[in-house]
């Protein structure tokens, strides 16, 4: 006699027919898949302190939404299918005015799942907000229509005032961007200010920005774990050149950091550039900017 698989093992069987298809499409996936097509390195290297915690927030709340979904769109196809009607029915189906366990399914099941990523949401916010460690770099950053002034607080020099590309998608645009150096595996204190409207200071791939409004400072902490050299820009609809609000952020080793600081303090790049600096004081058109740095005359923008 041929003894028979046993219900059970035929169940697990049957599982096991469909996990091994999608384990085995998870072990394929790529390493922007695995971080949920956020920015980041492909060698698994963080670019700084909280990029971990922000991508697990992330890729975790869509492998929640998922499941939901698939088990949502899995119960109605069931009981569209189970529950159709049939050649032989008369009349109306069975009309239940109450069923108390499910509505108390209904309302409940929401409820845990809403409260469950509120908790994971507000824990990892917490942590990612927290200014509270004393940093080793604080950076001054003064957003203006349309570019960037960085001052170094702790060395007391600066950056060469910001001044806005005219040139951007163009081939070589990136090397006259305003630059901001950051030393690596040190924590920086960004102080973000406004000189005149709502501006946005982000870093895709720190994964992080924040508002910058007028008359108000906001500061955040981050520790960059990975050299390189990364775009920003305003993600905050800022005016008429919004788009050519750019800027780089070189992350180097201590050395090189304290080297550029020594430079600009020997170019005379001493002190801070002041905030008070408004471009709503002064009488100015930015379209003027823009033809004299493409050399039109007003004559030949009139024509």
């Amino acid at each position: 006699m041929i003894p028979q698989a046993t219900q059970r093992r035929r169940r697990l069987r049957r599982v096991a027919a469909v996990l091994a298809p999608a384990m085995l499409a998870l072990s394929g996936c790529t390493a922007e898949q695995k971080r949920g097509f956020l920015p980041g390195a492909d060698d698994g290297v963080q670019i700084t302190d909280k990029t971990e915690r922000i991508t697990q927030l992330w890729t975790g709340s869509w492998a929640a939404l998922v499941l939901v979904g698939l088990v949502v769109w899995g119960l109605a196809i069931w009981c569209a299918i189970a529950y159709r009607r049939r050649k032989d029915d008369t009349g109306y189906p069975v009309q239940l005015r109450y069923h108390m366990p499910i509505e108390m399914i209904f309302t409940l099941v929401p409820v845990v799942m809403i409260m469950t990523l509120f908790y994971f949401t507000q824990r990892d916010v917490g942590e990612i907000e927290d200014t509270s460690a004393k940093p080793d770099v604080t950076v001054n950053v003064v957003a203006k229509q349309w570019s960037w002034d960085f001052n170094y607080v702790d060395a007391d020099v600066h950056e060469d005032a910001g001044v806005q590309s005219f040139e951007t998608g163009t081939p070589g645009a990136a090397e006259s961007l305003p630059v901001l150096y950051l030393p690596v595996d040190q924590t920086v204190r960004f102080n973000l200010d406004s000189r005149d409207v709502v501006h946005s200071f982000w870093i895709p791939d720190f994964l992080y920005k924040k508002d910058m409004f007028p008359g108000h400072t906001n500061t955040f902490q981050v520790t960059p774990t990975r050299e390189g050299t990364y775009a920003g820009k305003c993600a905050e609809l800022c005016g008429e050149y919004h788009s050519d609000m750019l800027f780089n952020v070189k992350v180097v080793s201590q050395e090189e950091y304290d080297q550029h600081m020594k430079d600009l303090r020997d170019e005379g790049n001493t002190g801070q550039l002041s905030v008070d600096l408004s471009r709503n004081l002064e009488d100015w058109n930015m379209r003027e900017k823009d033809d004299a740095a493409n050399g039109r005359t007003g004559d030949e923008v009139q024509k």
